[in-house]
């Protein structure tokens, strides 16, 4: 058998941005052509292009794209990566005049989730985002059949069945994923009630691609998670118990990365999986201390935790970790010590920390701010323990807070309410489930 090496693909990322974005277009440019190599594309060229506006047709006006055809030749580029949301025709012209592969931002990044995707629900959440993301190039796919009435004049011609005939077959496609994705969904609920019913909170690790989440889950965990430094390295959410140092245990997750413009048939897509970010009791937000652009990277991920509902701004609790400290100079660690020195001292209290997943350095510091941060929240219970039930009010004096307590002195029962943390709430009705009764929330 003659084996046959897959030919190079030989890549050129374009960054279009327009002035009011200048700031962050050389991150970007970066960044998009990280995901480029993440697809083992030769990178050959890249560059920033400003635009005054978007055209309808080829997105860049008649002159750029002229421009950077003569590019394409020159450096014998096979894919052109224009790091923005193309529309279908503006994605056809362009391949038309500069005789190339054209792949915008979207598309890029549903490849390379493709080809990250190992799980049976992460192929099903990626295929479902692809076939949303190709039903809407369909209207330009069959331009070279005929698209006219012809027959009798009530019939569409060979092209306009062709398209119909393939919205129908992804629409079925796609209804057959999404239940399958509902299926999977319903099933995430079953077992998150299950841990419902187990005293461990839940604690989700959250960022932008490659901020080192899961070089942080491993180290919390020992699991031997795949890490590599490289764009969404983890598509499947792992979980994993960690034993904190008070004797606390916890659910610890790793999740997906958030990115840039993360495309809307993804967030879509991924709704199963996010629900576990929404879901947990905390979430750490870890941010590359190192990355040039990490006030945008915190920006990006807060705005895609805002669309899920999930983070400070929809009252869930939450750690920053600036994360790489290792790879800081002095004076920038010395000013991320300070200014997580002040966040912290603030009256509305921010847990910000300064840590290493690579080295293990202050690891420590963040397990002690998961444990208090998680002992912070509290439910209120109230009780009617009868004298039997001695060891129960025993455990509630030594670990819950007293709000009142009276005994009836004919039958010897104890009247009480009695506020504990979540952890201590879940320990208690483990061990007592006959007796808890959780107030709801607005009686407290």
């Amino acid at each position: 058998m003659i084996e046959r090496e897959q030919p190079v693909i030989r890549a050129t990322v374009i960054h279009p941005y327009e002035r009011d974005r200048a700031d962050r277009a050389d991150a970007r440019l970066e960044e998009a052509s990280g995901l480029a190599e993440a697809l083992d594309m030769e990178l050959v060229d890249g560059y920033l292009v400003s635009l005054r506006r978007i055209e309808a047709g080829l997105y860049f006006g008649k002159g750029k794209v002229e421009e950077i055809s003569d590019k394409l030749k020159e450096t014998e580029s096979d894919v052109a990566v224009v790091d923005a949301a193309l529309s279908p025709l503006q994605q056809r012209n362009l391949e038309k005049v500069w005789k190339v592969k054209v792949i915008d931002r979207t598309g890029l990044i549903l490849e390379i989730f493709a080809k990250r995707a190992r799980t049976k629900e992460g192929v099903l959440q990626v295929e479902l985002a692809r076939l949303a993301y190709e039903r809407s190039r369909l209207v330009r796919t069959w331009t070279h059949l005929e698209r006219q009435r012809g027959g009798r004049g009530f019939l569409a011609g060979p092209g306009e069945t062709q398209i119909e005939t393939d919205r129908r077959l992804l629409a079925d496609k796609m209804a057959k994923l999404r239940r399958q994705l509902d299926e999977v969904r319903r099933t995430r609920g079953l077992h998150r009630k299950t841990r419902d019913d187990v005293p461990f909170p839940t604690v989700a690790l959250v960022g932008y691609t490659n901020a080192g989440k899961s070089t942080l889950f491993n180290r919390l965990t020992g699991a031997g998670v795949f890490a590599k430094d490289m764009p969404f390295a983890t598509l499947d959410p792992t979980v994993r118990k960690v034993k904190l140092p008070g004797g606390l245990e916890i659910l610890l997750s790793d999740t997906v990365g958030f990115i840039t413009d993360l495309p809307t048939e993804l967030i879509a897509a991924f709704r199963a999986t996010l629900e576990e970010v929404k879901e947990a009791d905390l979430i750490i937000h870890v941010t590359d201390a190192s990355d040039p652009d990490m006030q945008g990277r915190v920006a990006d991920v807060n705005a895609v935790l805002d669309q899920i509902e999930a983070g400070k701004a929809h009252d869930q609790l939450e750690i920053e970790a600036w994360n790489k400290i290792d790879m800081l100079d002095e004076e920038p660690l010395e000013d991320l010590e300070l200014d997580c020195l002040l966040s912290n001292r603030k009256a509305e209290r921010i847990v910000k920390l300064a840590v290493s997943a690579h080295t293990g350095e202050r690891i420590d510091v963040l397990l002690g701010a998961i444990e208090s941060t998680l002992a912070e929240r509290g439910e209120v219970m109230e009780l009617v323990l009868p004298p039997v039930e001695g060891r129960a009010l025993a455990w509630l004096m030594a670990n819950a807070d007293v709000i009142s307590q009276d005994t009836d002195m004919e039958t010897g029962a104890v009247t009480g309410r009695y506020k504990l943390s979540d952890v201590n709430a879940g320990r208690f009705r483990a061990q007592y489930p006959h007796l808890a009764a959780p107030l709801p929330k607005e009686e407290y």
